[in-house]
């Protein structure tokens, strides 16, 4: 079990013990790929943790953007926290229904807009259900909160960002990705893909940093799933992957691990692999 720090990743006991504190919030991050054949919102509505909002990754992102849920502009961010109830002073906890997925993309993505009083729920809904917890299909009712939003720039990157590292290999490049889609032996769900990796990118697949329950490993054996990879955690990292979700897995891997310059590349594969003037790694 992971040690509980309210920045970055508590137990199932941490919050069963806090569920009713009055500045606490519950997000229900849920996201599913197409082919997994789950609808996030229909589950939510089923059933979620008490007093639960739903996040909806794909609606509070950049419509502005052809590329899937990019990080919204400040102000979308803005009205849809105060709208949901969510704002200064709050302690945050996400979870999703994967165990320990998308969560992490909205942990990464409250950061990013300066607000770090959020945590991951670590082995997420399923724990929660497997532990016979309670929860309900009632939606919470929401009361407007003010919220203070600072975007912190350093821990995102852009494709011309991420094309100048690959070329001065001055960050080591980090893919989430499976290592058959990063060697470009599996091809890419989206269509217009090509296969493969940014070059000089290393492969740290981000079910390595998991436990068989869905929670994060800890200490040596989380430090092992970057290291075995060859990722110096001395140095400065892009993590990326299909679509900035998974990264963001990388990013609190790394955050537990006290790596504090690191960033995500938000446009991840989704981007770079339907340009055919950027270079394309295999193997």
């Amino acid at each position: 079990m992971s040690a509980d720090d309210p920045k970055t990743l508590v137990s199932t006991d941490w919050l069963a013990a806090h569920l009713n504190d009055p500045d606490l919030r519950v997000i229900d991050a849920s996201y599913y790929l197409s082919d997994m054949g789950r609808d996030a919102r229909a589950e939510y509505e089923a059933a979620h943790i008490p007093g639960a909002r739903f996040f909806d990754i794909d609606e509070i992102s950049d419509h502005r953007s052809k590329l899937p849920h990019m990080a919204p502009p400040v102000e979308k961010f803005m009205s849809r926290m105060r709208a949901m109830g969510i704002g200064d002073g709050h302690q945050v906890v996400v979870y999703d229904g994967l165990g320990l997925f998308s969560a992490a993309r909205v942990w990464w993505l409250f950061r990013l807009m300066g607000k770090t009083d959020i945590a991951v729920l670590d082995g997420g809904f399923p724990k929660w259900q497997a532990e016979g917890r309670e929860t309900e299909d009632m939606p919470p009712v929401l009361r407007d909160r003010h919220i203070t939003v600072q975007r912190q720039a350093h821990l995102v990157k852009d494709v011309t960002q991420v094309a100048s590292a690959s070329k001065l290999g001055d960050w080591q490049i980090v893919d989430a990705r499976s290592p058959s889609r990063f060697r470009g032996e599996e091809p890419e769900a989206r269509p217009g893909l090509r296969a493969g990796h940014i070059p000089g990118a290393m492969n740290v697949h981000y079910a390595t940093l998991l436990n068989p329950d869905g929670t994060m490993k800890s200490g040596d054996a989380l430090r092992s799933a970057f290291e075995s990879a060859g990722v110096d955690l001395e140095k400065r990292v892009i993590t990326t992957c299909g679509s900035g979700v998974t990264a963001a897995i990388l990013m609190l891997g790394l955050e537990r691990l006290g790596h504090r310059d690191a960033a995500l590349y938000d446009g991840s594969w989704a981007e770079w692999g339907q340009f055919e003037q950027l270079k394309v790694a295999t193997g």
